[in-house]
């Protein structure tokens, strides 16, 4: 079986991830497709093995670009080296290296020597036949539980409702767990975080902190060297309206929904963060049964040490802004959060 976690940004997935990974047998992959060139992600054109192994090795310039201002992304769990001991008992990158996409989460998460598990990794997927790239991350995938001693894979990246649409397509038979949350509580959470503030501030072509819209200044230039007055620098120190950002988690669910629609009951599982904080055993006890993790999860207490997890719910941020910013962000946040309280049965037991 197949199995995706899908949602917008900033939805509570990175937990859930690691709720998943307390279950033993299950191989939790996160972040995977999301930092993979747009362009060739999902091509349907066959590809060898070595040209695999370069597309899930390159960086994601965003990300780096980010990282070499100094600006810490909590998904990042790459253990850098420091310049004066390289490549030194951590990790064989610095933080002003290009880092290699699978190595920025995925990997870490998955073993305490990320750099063998990659150079492992890479050596793997040179050996794959000429084939579309969805068949080689099955297989990939599929190597990365037997190589990690787990027996299935659930792979969850951050924003993946943006193309729900393309692995439904790929996989026909996969099941999907559709996390989600607040909008507006995204769209706070959101700000809040460069690797976001960055794409968001660009594709609504946000005010800086003088005025000046993004498309005023100079091009991107990510292979550039920080400075404080790079364009990059000054759009990660500004701090745009919540509203932006309220857009862009109303349009993530809009450009999701429909193909979660089309999915029989069988294949989808609605889940409400807010839902799963506040009684976090009932869940996961469905979100075992609905992905076929009942053999795995059964008598080994992974309920009560996933559960474990949860510390506190997170303090809600909407309360603390200005009226009228409070007002727009929700109106902002308004066509995604009327459609999915409008879905079916399915949407209104998740938000019970």
């Amino acid at each position: 079986m197949q199995r995706f976690v899908v949602g917008t940004g900033r939805c509570g997935s990175t937990l859930l991830s690691r709720m998943l990974a307390e279950c033993r047998g299950v191989a939790s992959l996160c972040e995977f497709f999301n930092g993979l060139d747009f362009a060739r992600r999902f091509a349907p054109e066959p590809i060898s093995g070595a040209a695999f192994a370069e597309l899930i090795s390159s960086e994601q310039p965003m990300v780096s670009a980010v990282l070499r201002r100094g600006y810490r992304v909590e998904e990042i769990t790459y253990p850098f080296a420091n310049e004066s001991d390289r490549p030194g008992p951590r990790g064989r990158y610095v933080r002003e290296d290009a880092l290699p996409w699978i190595l920025v989460a995925l990997l870490p998460r998955l073993s305490d020597a990320p750099d063998d598990l990659f150079e492992a990794l890479q050596a793997f997927a040179r050996t794959l036949p000429e084939a579309p790239p969805r068949d080689h991350y099955l297989a990939l995938f599929d190597w990365l539980a037997r190589e990690t001693g787990q027996r299935v894979w659930i792979e969850r990246s951050g924003s993946s409702i943006d193309y729900a649409d393309e692995l439904i397509r790929l996989y026909p038979e996969a099941r999907f767990l559709h996390l989600h949350r607040e909008g507006p509580e995204v769209a706070l959470s959101m700000r809040e975080h460069h690797a976001y503030r960055l794409p968001i501030s660009l594709i609504y072509d946000a005010p800086l902190a003088d005025g000046r819209r993004v498309s005023e200044l100079p091009p991107l230039d990510f292979e550039a060297e920080a400075r404080a007055d790079d364009t990059l620098s000054l759009v990660l120190a500004a701090r745009p309206s919540a509203e932006h950002f309220g857009r862009y988690w109303s349009d993530q669910i809009q450009r999701g929904r429909p193909s979660l629609d089309a999915l029989p009951p069988e294949r989808l599982l609605e889940v409400s963060f807010e839902a799963l904080l506040e009684d976090p055993k009932p869940w996961l006890r469905e979100i075992a049964s609905f992905f076929a993790l009942d053999s795995q999860a059964e008598g080994d207490g992974w309920v009560e040490r996933a559960a474990s997890l949860i510390r506190e719910t997170p303090p809600a941020r909407l309360p603390g802004l200005e009226t009228e910013e409070s007002r727009l962000l929700i109106e902002a946040c308004s066509p995604g959060t009327r459609l999915l309280a409008g879905e079916g049965a399915g949407i209104a037991s998740a938000l019970r």
